[in-house]
């Protein structure tokens, strides 16, 4: 199922032909538990926690990522140059453990998800996973008191936790065919009400801003020491991606004028743990997702930074929802 997952669905949401028909009376059962597990939240069935800071959530309304790692480490990163303490809080998709913990630079990738990893190593700021999103913002809280705002990592559809501002990230699939899981790629129905609409790909929805995602000019290898891009020109090189569209790093790598002679497309959150080590003969590269597992079995891999340019206007109309949360 999962190899099914990874290689076809994605054409199949891409249109409504005979397969999406067919899967069509499981997105209605889909969308009638969808509902009612809304509308349990919003009767007060079901608690929602509000934590006392400010809370951001970055997610997508479709399965696989639009990019919504990146937009959590730029807007970390924002919210510390504006004189915010962020901390991040994640459910840490993929990873073996089910408590609520801490995560730590030299953190397993397997007991905190690659992405909250990832997020840490990046930021230095305070970051937790749980399977509650709600148990994560408690315990960074009670254990960094002086954070004053939360970005969860995804979590749209996480209506347990209260939350301030909703950030819902697209890439240029838009919405697919339109249709709810599994006929189609929506996670939820679309259009929903959100704070902000922010573009990672062509603009396939009206309104909303606009963010360009490039690859730095530059790969790091595990000992963090810089590797120029435009050293691997006259050479080819492999590349592999554990991402839920592989081909987009790929198609990165060849604008950048990289020759790929082989690309290992593999499935989202790939774990590398039954990874055998490479006796490499090119230059191999990945993308930062990847590098902090692959590291730990492929030290010589090199890890492809991405640059996330987002327009100045969406960081304005950020700023302004957010000085209104601000402690006096």
């Amino acid at each position: 199922m999962g190899h099914f997952f990874h290689h076809h669905l994605p054409r199949i949401w891409a249109s409504r032909q005979a397969i999406a028909w067919l899967l069509t009376p499981l997105s209605i059962l889909y969308g009638i538990a969808l509902l009612v597990r809304r509308q349990s939240y919003q009767w007060g069935l079901k608690k929602r926690h509000r934590l006392h800071v400010p809370v951001v959530v970055v997610g997508n309304v479709v399965a696989g990522g639009a990019g919504k790692t990146p937009v959590t480490l730029a807007i970390v990163a924002h919210l510390q140059a504006q004189g915010w303490r962020p901390g991040v809080i994640s459910r840490g998709h993929g990873r073996r453990t089910h408590d609520t913990r801490q995560v730590d630079n030299d953190s397993h990738p397997a007991d905190v998800g690659d992405e909250p990893l990832l997020i840490r190593q990046k930021t230095h700021v305070p970051v937790w996973v749980a399977r509650l999103r709600a148990d994560a913002g408690m315990a960074l809280l009670q254990a960094h008191p002086e954070t004053d705002i939360l970005v969860c990592d995804d979590g749209l559809q996480h209506w347990a936790l209260a939350r301030d501002v909703d950030i819902c990230v697209m890439d240029d699939r838009g919405i697919g065919n339109g249709w709810l899981l599994p006929a189609g790629p929506l996670r939820e129905p679309w259009p929903k009400p959100v704070d902000f609409l922010l573009h990672t790909g062509a603009n396939q929805i009206p309104g909303g801003f606009q963010a360009h995602r490039q690859l730095a000019d530059w790969a790091v290898d595990a000992q963090g020491r810089r590797v120029a891009l435009n050293s691997l020109l006259d050479q080819p090189v492999d590349a592999l991606a554990g991402l839920a569209r592989p081909e987009g790093f790929f198609r990165l790598l060849r604008d950048k004028g990289l020759n790929l002679h082989e690309t290992l497309a593999l499935p989202d959150h790939f774990d590398f743990e039954a990874w055998t080590r490479r006796a490499l003969t090119r230059p191999l590269l990945c993308t930062e997702k990847d590098a902090v597992k692959l590291w730990r079995h492929q030290a010589q891999a090199l890890s492809v930074p991405l640059v996330l340019q987002i327009e100045p206007d969406f960081w304005s109309a950020l700023d302004q929802r957010l000085l209104s949360l601000k402690p006096r």
